[in-house]
């Protein structure tokens, strides 16, 4: 009660906001009249007058309202535009660090340019970020025309760019690009060997178009790089044919389609034990004994593929024979996208395409911790309201809901109910029918490529004409959805996020004058035919108005509510008229899973019979409800990874920070010493504990290891029996010798070569052990959630472990760096040993994977299988015929014996 009489008085925080922001406008249209009056010439010269003023010790908030009537008149222009105030509005509240709710339509894409050329100015840089090549393209092509009108460069980052053209690119005062390439050009820039080969700058600003799509939908997953791991595509074939006999059989799994989560029964476990055992893939012991654990994992990773995924729902097979992700969120084909821990392999088994080889993690970061590097960071979007909280727990971020231009009119009517889903499809098509008889254009949204094709079979079958938009067709998507608001119109579309592409009453104009004209796009008759387009296009859009504008209807809610207001806010733009309604089933996913219990008895009192619909504000409440549940769930799925993901965090911040520090020192012979003198201190310390006696004493283990990894022949064990001798004078002796060897080495090469060798191996080793540590967290991450069982935390047994394995990591590099430094054989004449650099192939953001305990998100990308040291190869003297020659092979790295296995599968393999 207080605080409805408080917001009553006072306003909300919302308002406050708006009210604050709003007390700027006057200043800015004050300037109207002055900036109108400069030349062209005149005008671009403000910005030389603005980096002037910030030079001498003004601030970007100083140049605001003057920053602003600039760019608003530079719109006028050049883009035939003029900022409403709302729009002004909204570029403050970018600028503040804040995000912008604007409905659809309100144009986005021309606030943008209002902060961008303010903070712009600074010279630092500014990233916009959208959701794919298509938008960046688009708006750094439309947008950039201004920018370089007012004296300022534009660059755009897409799929295929050379590093020099990234380079250029990112050198520019705005940037364009997606999420996923800002994100991988990240981590590349972390995998470089030389500071001129990066192509990324500082971080200073960024603004995030279609904000919760990137930092809530897509920020489930993290943007990993990855390499080959061993090809088992053989098992994953025989174990999918045991695995579709099984599952024929219910009576065999549980699943839980809440959590996406499938287990064997006891009686399922028997069963697949005896068919393993007749496919001869199970030769020994129990399925569940410890050298079965790999069989285990395919078990239940084809076990997954046949009862959570479904064909044409998740997943696409498409012409070329690839399982390609279909994204929940946008409907759209994922391409380079993989599912991860085998379960894209079990997929491919399932639907007998070429399966693809397994990856393992060579670099990686989440969005929440790559957009967390931006000292400023905004985003616009039309629906972030509904997960506001989230937006300020995660990224420190308010969200400003913005007013519109012109008041919206649409009608959105209650929800339809019906029985079953053939009633329902029934219901649309009636709709769409009667629709199109009064010339009222329709959008008609659905949840899968299944359902759209099944209800434009329906809509065929009923001689209804209409397009459909879904990941089959998503080269045709911007001209299908810009003509879906034509008269009788209907267009059939699987998901509406990120679509970046307005429905205008009537169709659009440009577009429709480009497909109906063969010659170039320019001259008289080129502008005539554009005319006469115009003229029909505002007789079709009184039309449609007059029909009552376009009519949104959607066959099914989906688990976000966001979501469906993006469907919803396709219409009513700028004050249209439009009217949404959805119809729903008891047999909907979302009905069925996660819809409450009495649902079914709640319509069964409201009457509803065969054929009929109940339309209740209930109900709306009701589905807000079990959407609420499924929002809370993704929100806690995304929390659970940023926590693990916070932990690795800290580590590639240090390893990334330390690597950039090697890169820029032009001698590192002081950490190299150092690191040579901790091994030494480590390999004593083994060998001679604290407080043991001289018969204690490991003098003969540590002689050999001296001459494995330090190649140097010295008495040791004689050493032993001398008089007085300890552990420090044991030390000190070693590190004399290894101190007198390496600056023999350095001699015979000369001083300079020598430090850049060490720089070279110490990039070079450093890199391999971190993809190894990387790997090793993945394979802990995987098992972690058992420790539950243990009455542990998993969290906390994770960082308490990632810890260990991070300063096991610091000590291997200590001592490779150090062997490698001390037993490599180059000849002065030789080049320096070249890194081989990492040619990745291809970068994947994973598609989510909601499986909860029985899952992990994490999926990677291949890249060259050349991310092992180049100098290893320099080390002389081994045999591959002479196990004793191979001193530390690393457990990863190939066998020396030629084999081509990995040393821990062939002559490192334990036991």
């Amino acid at each position: 009660m207080f605080a409805r009489l408080a917001r009553a008085v006072f306003g909300t925080s919302n308002d406050r906001v708006l009210k604050q922001f709003s007390a700027r406008l006057p200043a800015i249209a004050a300037l109207e009249p002055q900036v109108e009056g400069l030349s062209d010439e005149e005008l671009r010269g403000q910005t030389a007058r603005f980096r002037e003023r910030l030079a001498q010790g003004e601030g970007l908030d100083d140049l605001l309202p003057e920053a602003f009537a600039t760019v608003r008149e530079a719109s006028k222009r050049v883009l035939g535009m003029r900022h409403f105030d709302v729009q002004m509005i909204g570029g403050m509240v970018l600028h503040s660090g804040r995000i912008a709710e604007m409905k659809t339509g309100e144009g986005k894409t021309l606030v943008a340019t209002l902060p961008v050329y303010l903070n712009a100015l600074a010279g630092k840089g500014v990233h916009v970020i959208t959701v794919n090549d298509y938008l960046a393209s688009r708006d750094s092509a439309q947008m950039g025309r201004l920018y370089n009108f007012l004296g300022l460069t534009c660059g755009v980052i897409v799929h295929g760019l050379t590093d020099g053209e990234r380079r250029e690119a990112y050198a520019r005062d705005i940037t364009y690009g997606t999420n996923n390439e800002f994100g991988f050009d990240y981590l590349r820039d972390n995998m470089k060997y030389r500071l001129d080969e990066m192509v990324q700058r500082d971080f200073n600003y960024a603004i995030v178009d279609e904000v919760d799509s990137i930092l809530i939908d897509e920020a489930r997953t993290p943007l990993i790089i990855s390499g080959p791991a061993e090809d088992s595509s053989d098992l994953y074939r025989k174990v999918d044919a045991v695995v579709a006999e099984l599952v024929k059989d219910k009576e065999t799994y549980e699943k839980d389609e809440k959590l996406r989560t499938v287990a064997l029964t006891e009686g399922g476990a028997e069963t697949v034990e005896q068919m393993l055992r007749a496919a001869t893939l199970l030769e020994e012991g129990d399925l569940y004994d410890f050298h079965n654990v790999t069989l285990v994992h395919h078990v239940n990773q084809s076990l997954r593929a046949h009862t959570l995924f479904a064909r044409d729902v998740d997943y696409i097979v498409n012409r070329e024979g690839k399982l390609v992700i279909i994204d929940e969120f946008t409907g759209r084909m994922m391409e380079g996208r993989r599912y991860s821990e085998g379960l894209h392999q079990a997929l491919e088994a399932k639907e007998h395409v070429e399966i693809q080889p397994e990856n393992q993690t060579l670099a990686s970061i989440t969005f929440q911790n790559y957009f967390r590097l931006y000292p400023k960071l905004s985003g616009m979007t039309g629906t972030a309201a509904t997960e506001a909280d989230e937006f300020a727990e995660i990224y420190k971020l308010e969200v400003v809901e913005i007013p519109t231009n012109v008041p919206v009119i649409r009608q959105d009517n209650d929800d339809e109910v019906y029985r079953s889903a053939s009633e329902k499809y029934a219901a649309v098509g009636t709709l769409v029918k009667e629709a199109q008889a009064r010339q009222q254009p329709v959008l008609v949204g659905t949840t899968s490529i299944e359902k759209s094709e099944l209800l434009s079979a329906l809509l065929k079958k009923e001689g209804v004409p209409h397009a459909v938009l879904n990941a089959r067709y998503h080269e045709q998507e911007a001209g299908i959805i810009a003509q879906a608001g034509r008269p009788g119109g209907v267009t059939i579309a699987t998901n509406m996020a990120g679509r970046g592409t307005d429905i205008k009453l009537g169709g659009n104009a440009e577009m429709l004058a480009e497909a109906s004209f063969d010659g170039p796009r320019e001259g008289p008759e080129w502008e005539a035919h554009l005319a006469q387009v115009l003229e029909q296009v505002k007789r079709d859009e009184a039309v449609v108005k007059q029909a009552g504008g376009l009519f949104v209807v959607g066959t099914e809610r989906h688990e976000s509510r966001r979501i469906d207001n993006q469907l919803r806010g396709r219409s009513g733009r700028q004050g249209d008229p439009g009217a949404s309604r959805f119809f729903l089933s008891l047999e909907d996913d979302l009905m069925r899973i996660f819809g409450s219990d009495r649902m079914g008895g709640m319509l069964q009192k409201f009457g509803l019979k065969d054929g009929e619909a109940i339309i209740h504000p209930w109900i709306n409440r009701a589905l807000e409800k079990a959407q609420k549940k499924v929002e809370a769930r993704n929100f806690d799925t995304r929390k659970n990874l940023l926590k693990y993901d916070d932990v690795m965090n800290d580590q590639r911040k240090e390893v990334y920070a330390q690597r950039r520090a090697f890169m820029q020192a032009s001698d590192v012979s002081e950490t190299v010493e150092e690191m040579r003198r901790e091994t030494i201190a480590a390999m004593v310390a083994k060998a001679i504990p604290e407080n043991a006696y001289p018969e204690q004493w490991d003098l003969v283990g540590l002689q050999r290891q001296v001459h494995e990894s330090l190649g140097l022949d010295l008495p040791i064990e004689a050493w032993g029996k001398e008089e007085g001798i300890d552990e420090v004078a044991v030390r000190e002796r070693l590190e004399a010798e290894a101190d007198r060897a390496a600056a023999a080495r350095a001699a015979d090469i000369g001083p300079e070569f020598m430090r850049a060798v060490e720089k070279s191996v110490l990039l070079q080793v450093f890199d391999a052990v971190w993809k190894e540590h990387l790997l090793n967290l993945d394979h802990l991450r995987q098992g972690i959630g058992l420790r539950a069982y243990g009455q542990r935390d998993p969290l906390n047994e994770y960082k308490s472990e990632a810890f260990n394995l991070f300063n096991t990591m610091l000590d291997e590099l200590r001592e490779r760096v150090t062997s490698l430094l001390l037993r490599i054989q180059i000849s002065p004449a030789a080049p320096l040993p070249e890194p081989e650099p990492v040619m990745v192939t291809d970068m994947r953001h994973p598609e989510p994977d909601m499986a909860g305990a029985a899952g992990d998100p994490w999926t990677h990308a291949p890249a060259d299988p050349a991310f092992a040291p180049a100098v290893a190869r320099e080390v002389e003297g081994v045999d591959p015929r002479d196990p004793s020659t191979w001193y530390r092979t690393p457990r990863n790295a190939a066998c020396p014996c030629g084999s081509g296995k990995k040393y821990k599968h062939c002559h490192g393999r334990q036991g």
